[in-house]
């Protein structure tokens, strides 16, 4: 595709050190069918490794960033680069299904910005604390894992913004540019059809954990975005997981003051939801629900820090 004037529609994917997914993404990209033509490209955002090369190989075009810039300066420089009047995006650990990116134009039809699905890539078992990234809705975080939007509309709101220190991290970036979307009058789609796989990342019960201090960003996230607050559970709690464990904690310490017993039962949603009844005398089992137990508290830990910080209550 060598006359970019006439590509109405570009795939930017940003990726760093990346050379061992970026080539089927890629290439799962390059093989979509769409009435108009299209063209990948990848932002290689300061790789030590060959994810240029592999991208190349792959067929997309490359433009590189001489230092990792992070994720949203990185889609940003994709859009800069190229004329397109549509955008899609996904990321370097996914793989778009065939006839992804017609969905994702036809949803864009009666849209300005559209959320696709995303669901683990498939044969793959995902363990309890595997990294994946699934949408099966409009969570209102709109990942850009599987997301397409209207140039126009991204130009209007001045594409993506780090709205957190980048010391903290990359973090929400996507969630603060679809709501700038819509609080500016564009309007948001789902397209269940529009479909990426995203890689399923093996991993011990102690990186988990570890992650689960990530949560405390999620107030400074409701105070950046308010509307986030109606998507919480009861308004309050980030997830129902989080409610659960939030009330069995407490009627574990209820229990314990009062000397009630009974109160225990309370705990009984979060036990029946996360933890493993069967077979829990085998050692396996029991690390695996102590880790839940663990990851849990300090998932709390990290909300009732951010929400200190913040002003903004999330549990």
């Amino acid at each position: 595709m060598d006359d970019h004037s006439r590509v109405r529609l570009t795939v930017v994917i940003p990726a760093r050190d990346a050379e061992a997914t970026i080539g089927r993404t890629v290439a799962a990209a390059v093989a979509q069918e769409l009435d108009d033509e299209f063209e990948v490209l990848v932002v290689d955002d300061g790789s030590r490794d060959a994810t240029a090369r592999v991208a190349r190989d792959a067929g997309a075009r490359v433009v590189s960033n001489a230092s990792a810039l992070g994720p949203a300066d990185a889609r940003n420089a994709g859009v800069a680069a190229v004329d397109a009047p549509l955008i899609a995006f996904t990321d370097a650990d996914c793989v778009p299904a065939p006839g992804w990116l017609h969905a994702g134009v036809a949803a864009l039809e009666r849209a300005d910005l559209v959320q696709g699905r995303v669901e683990p890539e498939p044969g793959v078992p995902v363990g309890p604390f595997d990294h994946v990234i699934a949408v099966r809705e409009d969570s209102g975080l709109y990942e850009t894992a599987n997301l397409f939007v209207r140039r126009d509309w991204f130009e209007r709101v001045g594409g993506f913004r780090p709205f957190i220190d980048p010391a903290q991290g990359h973090f929400g970036e996507d969630l603060v540019f679809g709501w700038a979307v819509r609080r500016a009058g564009g309007r948001s789609a789902f397209a269940s059809e529009a479909l990426v796989h995203h890689e399923v990342v093996k991993r011990p019960a102690s990186v988990w954990i570890a992650e689960r201090k990530r949560l405390r960003l999620f107030p400074e996230a409701t105070r950046a975005v308010p509307e986030l607050r109606s998507r919480w559970f009861l308004g309050l709690f980030l997830s129902r997981r989080t409610a659960k464990f939030d009330l069995a904690l407490a009627a574990l310490i209820a229990a314990f003051i009062t000397r009630r017993p009974l109160l225990v039962l309370l705990a009984l949603p979060y036990a029946r939801a996360t933890l493993r009844t069967d077979q829990w005398r085998r050692r396996w089992v029991l690390e695996q629900n102590v880790a839940h137990v663990a990851g849990d508290l300090v998932g709390l830990a990290a909300l009732i820090a951010g929400s200190v910080k913040t002003r903004r209550v999330v549990l």
